[in-house]
């Protein structure tokens, strides 16, 4: 329950200079949650003093982060984490009035653009190729490189809104779209790239057990949706020094693939000198996973 004079107290002891006043001051009021939010975006339109508008920023930005931090738990925790809702809540670090809606809107519609250029007679290759002339030829995606250091690119709003996007963004766009429509296309632990495989499961007649064999047909590169075969994975393992694989490789779970995401955004904000910024990410990424790495 709200008490209303002692948010009015409180409020007015935000321009304390004692910075431990002004903690104690912040405490109490994030007590209130997203509740107190009003009260503080009054003061933040209507005050003129530049001490007093830096400190209410910073107010609200906890109140949004703490209750982003909630949001990610119940996700990271729920027994199957939406990828695409994982991406939402990466975007709503930087815009914490994210219009969910419109997002869920926006891909239904490509979900059914792709659905309705699908048949059962497609093979894998020409199913992927649907979904990349959609992507990349029909709403012109494009994919920018992560060594351009644009946090912009990592949020899925702005990819949907714009049609920009890096690997990340667009990757997670491709993984849900593929999950929805039943193409197991899936996220791979490959070092220093964010790729996909498209892995068939195999089964025998000749098998007693009803377990299938997993076997890659090919690899996709979510910028640009271009395929490459196991012998083009193989040279760039040589090319880095990693041991050639076998091709067996364990997808990549949502959760995990939320915080390769997170780390790479964390490591874009370190680079820009946006140390604040990459330490809330840093924390949002011990919430998402905190087991052992499969990468």
């Amino acid at each position: 329950m709200r008490d209303e004079k002692e948010i009015s107290a409180l409020l007015q002891l935000v321009d304390d200079p004692d910075n431990d006043v002004f903690e104690t001051v912040a405490a109490k009021l994030l007590h209130y949650g997203k509740d107190i939010l009003p009260n503080l975006e009054h003061i933040w339109e209507s005050t003129s003093d530049e001490f007093v508008h830096d400190r209410i920023g910073l107010l609200i930005h906890r109140v949004h982060f703490n209750d982003l931090q909630r949001e990610v738990i119940d996700w990271s925790k729920s027994e199957y984490p939406d990828l695409l809702q994982g991406a939402i809540l990466i975007a709503k670090y930087e815009l914490p009035e994210l219009d969910v809606t419109a997002i869920h809107t926006q891909f239904e519609q490509i979900r059914r653009n792709v659905w309705l250029e699908l048949n059962n007679y497609l093979s894998p290759l020409e199913q992927v190729n649907v979904i990349n002339s959609i992507l990349y030829n029909f709403y012109k995606f494009e994919g920018h490189e992560l060594t351009e250091r644009e946090a912009k690119y990592f949020f899925i709003n702005n990819l949907l809104d714009y049609q920009q996007g890096n690997a990340y963004s667009i990757g997670v766009l491709y993984l849900a779209l593929c999950e929805k429509l039943d193409i197991p296309v899936f996220a791979i632990p490959i070092p220093r790239q964010f790729l996909f495989a498209y892995i068939d499961t195999l089964f025998s007649f000749l098998s007693t057990t009803p377990e299938g064999i997993q076997q890659v047909q090919f690899y996709i590169d979510p910028t640009s949706g271009m395929a490459y075969t196991q012998k083009d994975i193989d040279l760039y393992l040589r090319k880095i020094n990693q041991p050639v694989s076998d091709g067996n490789y364990k997808p990549l779970t949502n959760q995990r693939i939320i915080y390769r995401m997170m780390d790479e955004l964390r490591l874009n904000y370190q680079y820009n000198n946006e140390d604040e910024k990459a330490n809330d990410i840093q924390q949002l990424m011990q919430l998402v996973y905190s087991g052992n790495s499969n990468d």
